[in-house]
């Protein structure tokens, strides 16, 4: 362990190291440095009144770190505030390892870990471990020297600006209209700009690497760990930034308020909650939609009788050879298009699509429309969740609907309750959730909230937003944590006249969970509205799944068996029987047959039930892929016809909930389904070639499955 001090450069000044220049430290560095420039305050948690911090004289001015000092289990730091003088510290044990020298050096670098100053007082430190490493200290100039080179590599000056992901947020970049550089997060951004593009943290650090390796160079940085003020301000702000070389760590040290109030939950709130719903769901309900909520009852009971008939079709097919794959052209989409004014309710539109795949992308693009809407944002969804991150996209509703938004936000009561008992592995520390999705929403703000009622445990599984009634966004995404950082998922965004027939749906479902009921839905009905138009853009066809109407499982079913070429489904929830059934036949008629599944759901007996489904398929000579982690995606093709949306491969998704798929036989969006999508999943995920082991309780599972998924 190195005991000897280091050279300081203290306070704000702009001293030098001792000059050479070290490679190692340039690409940990060059991360570092271009991820902790470009943080503002970072005061994106909600702060308690009662939370008093005493070791701050003023939000106002930064501290300034005068002395560092580490081991391998703790931190300290002097600083000031103004004339102010502090001394604070915090543990790191259990959130990094620091080990001189490290005992295998890393290859590259991570996303910078978060740890918290846990004291501040004004009394020096009494004793100190003997074995502490003195850390060197850059100032505040040399970073704004820095900080000012990079940006104007990498941001437009031209009214728009860079998103960037630093892992657990993203911030917005930009110059104003005074030249001068501005960064908010992204939920933040000025309505006036729009988002040119977006950079994850490595591709930030190449375009920014050359600028800080004539940097170093030029100032003679060559000391393998160090502190930078950053002159981060505020409560949760991130004042200061260390930096091991040797490790590739990098540590930010997070300002908080002292006595911290522990984040608790009310015991059995959610649980009271669920249960108030459930009664309203089936008392107020039934006095205000009467005839829905036994709409809805006569078909849940006659689809679980109808499964209770159905009977085991396996066994036959065991004994006989899969044949080769058919050279049969695909099916004639023209007819099959023909066939599909049949089957849906909705006849066809047209529209531009751009697939967007994974929460990145689809986030970023949701939060660009909204902070530039003009107008109106309709939002429906099953899931609004309250981790951190539900809670920024709330909040930036909440401050467009004050600056004279039509903002209006429709969910499912029991989905939202229920995503809202469950915390994400990911959530940060010290995350306060609001006790109530609805009343957060509320508060202070003009949204209009309305909660879906669930009569008979049914559901409103739809995902869309429509915004300025010209841009719509569908697919299978809630709103939260998961869904941003964490899962595999596919929206789309839509522009066209199909976005009028989306907007009706909206309407519809909002009418009808008013204070009206069921005649509200009623009056939505009858109410003229604009007429389904067409351009010469792609075709596209509006498929829903509604009691008594089962488009998305009539169209898909049919589809599968039209098909001659090729089939490919990705899905997270493959428990529908009969599906599953016409896939084989599909594939012993020579049909091209793939299928991606995830082994890791968000439901544990349903990993169970895919366990069935991949070996049941690959015994019948279908390809199954398994996704690594858990993919969220409802997306397939079949000879070029296009089905995605919210609807899973199950009993809910087909004939019990509502849903809301887009489908088009346009081979321009086949293409880009193909491109965007599966064409990377098939190669991302390890294809089955070995039944996976199955254990008696699953086939339990998978007939209880049959009645609840």
């Amino acid at each position: 362990m190195r005991t000897t001090s280091a050279a300081m450069i203290a306070g704000s000044g702009a001293g030098k190291l001792p000059h050479g220049l070290i490679l190692n430290m340039l690409s940990i560095a060059a991360a570092i440095l271009l991820l902790a420039t470009l943080l503002p305050g970072c005061a994106n948690i909600p702060i308690n009144p009662a939370q008093i911090d005493a070791g701050a004289d003023s939000k106002a001015l930064p501290m300034i770190a005068l002395e560092g000092y580490r081991g391998p289990d703790n931190f300290f730091v002097k600083y000031r505030i103004g004339d102010r003088v502090s001394y604070a510290g915090g543990n790191w044990r259990n959130r990094l390892e620091l080990i001189d020298p490290p005992l295998t050096p890393p290859s590259n670098y991570a996303t910078p870990s978060l740890v918290p100053m846990e004291y501040h007082r004004e009394t020096p430190w009494e004793s100190l471990p003997q074995v502490l490493v003195e850390v060197p200290i850059l100032g505040i100039e040399q970073w704004q020297l820095l900080r000012n080179r990079l940006l104007r590599a990498v941001v437009p000056d031209d009214g728009k600006g860079v998103v960037v992901d630093f892992g657990y947020t993203e911030y917005f970049l930009f110059y104003d209209e005074n030249g001068e550089f501005q960064a908010t997060r992204l939920t933040d951004k000025p309505t006036d700009y729009q988002v040119h593009t977006m950079l994850r943290f490595d591709e930030f650090m190449r375009r920014g690497r050359p600028i800080l390796e004539a940097y170093l160079e030029e100032h003679g940085i060559t000391e393998t760990e160090f502190v930078f003020n950053t002159g981060d301000t505020g409560w949760y702000s991130l004042p200061f930034l260390y930096v091991n070389t040797n490790r590739h760590l990098l540590v930010f040290i997070r300002h908080e308020p002292q006595q911290a109030v522990a984040v608790t939950s009310v015991p059995g709130l959610k649980t009271g909650q669920a249960f108030g719903h459930v009664m309203r769901s089936h008392l107020t309900d039934l006095l205000l939609r009467p005839v829905s909520s036994l709409y809805r009852l006569f078909f849940v009971v006659t689809d679980t009788t109808v499964a209770t008939l159905r009977l085991d079709w396996t066994t036959a097919l065991v004994d006989k050879p899969v044949p080769e794959l058919s050279k049969a052209p695909p099916m004639d989409l023209q007819s099959w298009e023909s066939e599909l004014d049949k089957i849906s309710n909705h006849s066809k539109s047209t529209g531009t699509v751009d697939f967007l795949v994974d929460g990145e992308a689809f986030f970023t693009r949701f939060i660009d429309s909204v902070t530039r809407a003009e107008h109106s944002v309709h939002l429906q969804t099953y899931i609004f969740d309250n981790d951190d991150f539900a809670v920024r996209i709330g909040e930036l509703l909440k401050r467009r609907s004050n600056e004279g938004i039509d903002v209006k936000i429709l969910f499912d009561g029991l989905g939202t309750i229920g995503g809202t008992m469950s915390d994400s592995e990911s959530l940060p520390e010290h995350h306060e959730p609001p006790a109530s999705v609805h009343w957060f929403l509320e508060a202070d703000s003009q949204i209009a909230v309305r909660q879906k009622a669930n009569p008979w445990f049914t559901g409103d599984h739809i995902k869309s937003t429509i915004i300025d009634q010209q841009t719509a966004y569908v697919g299978g995404m809630n709103i939260g944590r998961e869904y941003r950082y964490d899962w595999h998922d596919l929206m789309m965004e839509l522009r066209g006249p199909v976005v009028n027939t989306l907007a009706r749906e909206f309407r519809t479902s909002w009418m009808h969970s008013g204070p009206l009921g069921d005649l509200g839905y009623v009056i939505s009905k009858t109410t003229p509205t604009v007429k389904a138009t067409t351009d010469d853009r792609p075709s596209l066809r509006v498929l829903l799944t509604a009691p008594g109407n089962y488009e998305i499982y009539n169209a898909q079913l049919e589809a599968i068996k039209r098909a001659q070429s090729y089939i490919y489904v990705q899905n997270a929830y493959f428990t529908d029987d009969r599906l599953l059934r016409e896939l084989v036949m599909a594939r012993r008629r020579g049909v091209d047959v793939r299928v991606i599944i995830p082994m890791e759901t968000d439901h544990g007996p349903i990993t169970r039930s895919n366990v069935l489904a991949a070996n049941v398929m690959l015994q019948h000579g279908i390809r199954v892929y398994v996704y690594p982690g858990f993919s969220h995606v409802k997306a397939a093709i079949y000879d070029g016809w296009v089905c995605v949306g919210s609807a899973n491969f199950d009993r809910l998704s087909l004939r019990i909930n509502r849903e809301l798929n887009i489908a088009s036989s346009d081979p321009t969006v086949a293409g880009q389904l193909l491109e965007s999508l599966f064409v990377p999943d098939f190669l991302g995920s390890p294809e089955l070639t070995e039944p996976i082991p199955e254990r008696w309780i699953d086939h339990l599972v998978e007939i209880v499955g049959d009645y609840v998924y």
